[in-house]
């Protein structure tokens, strides 16, 4: 067993760039993180991006889902910003026979207070449980991608309530 963990960006591998606090993409931390935690099991990480999800596009998300539908492993995972994941998510729709979870962080994988291990933690046995499909894995919690919706003002995703009939 393979997970191929795709890396695109987001707060998840944000660094401090300068002395005014601002932040830009560094270098992709899940291989770090899983080492940290001393998984057991096979994994490959490629880095597709280094883009705030905000600056993406459709040739962005197309890339995406070239990478996802060609990658021979039925496990994928994919570090993304939290803003346009859900776009993202929805990019991948059509793509069959792979669980795809997608995850990112509300604060950089390199604080010391940060949600990314906790998120990627659950992203990691997520992949691993879930017949195929498409999937948010943030604030403990699985979402189906198309059905979720970040709540900025609480920095947390919520599943999108069905419409009354």
């Amino acid at each position: 067993m393979t997970i191929k963990i795709f890396t695109t960006g987001g707060t998840f591998d944000k660094v401090y760039f300068d002395a005014l606090s601002e932040f830009k993409i560094g270098e992709p931390m899940v291989d770090a993180l899983l080492a940290e935690a001393n998984v057991n099991f096979g994994y490959e990480v490629e880095s597709l991006l280094k883009k705030d999800s905000l600056e993406m596009g459709d040739q962005d998300r197309e890339a995406i889902r070239q990478a996802v539908a060609s990658a021979p492993q039925s496990m994928i995972l994919i570090t993304h910003g939290t803003d346009t994941m859900v776009d993202s998510a929805r990019a991948l729709q059509g793509i069959g026979g792979k669980t795809i979870v997608m995850f990112g962080a509300m604060q950089p994988a390199r604080m010391r207070y940060s949600d990314a291990m906790f998120n990627l933690g659950v992203a990691c046995a997520a992949v691993q449980t879930l017949p195929a499909g498409i999937y948010i894995a943030m604030n403990g919690q699985i979402f189906d991608a198309l059905k979720v919706t970040k709540n900025r003002a609480q920095s947390r995703f919520e599943p999108i309530a069905p419409s009354p009939k």
